[in-house]
């Protein structure tokens, strides 16, 4: 079955930085875009970051030029690096994908798009 199972989550100090995985089975990993999301406390689930099969990305604007995003398919690992974090970057961070195969999720950072998800890891940002 589909499993998406994230790691790397952890507490750390402003201005730090973290490597989030997002390993994948039970599908062609390669033939899937990801999304990255993210969940603070008291907030609803926002899209963080997105690569397609192909390797095409797209960002939200808060962690433009913060974060990358990048999919090692030989793996069947997608990354977000995450660099010169604030407090606001805390939160429950989730990988997810869709249904179909070699098909592109628009808009990209709707979550309802997705179909299957990680359980999350926690990200703490603060001093």
């Amino acid at each position: 079955q589909v499993q998406l199972v994230e790691s790397g989550g952890g507490l750390v100090q402003p201005g730090e930085s973290l490597t989030l995985s997002c390993t994948a089975s039970g599908f062609a990993f390669d033939d899937y875009p990801i999304g990255w999301f993210r969940q603070a406390p008291g907030k609803e689930r926002e899209g963080v970051s997105y690569i397609s099969a192909g390797g095409i990305t797209y960002n939200s604007g808060s962690i433009q030029g913060r974060f990358t995003i990048s999919r090692d398919n030989a793996r069947n690992t997608a990354y977000l690096q995450m660099n010169s974090l604030k407090p606001e970057d805390t939160g429950v961070y989730y990988c997810a994908t869709g249904r179909n195969p070699r098909r592109e999720i628009f808009p990209w950072d709707q979550d309802s798009k997705y179909t299957y998800w990680g359980q999350g890891t926690q990200v703490t940002v603060s001093s």
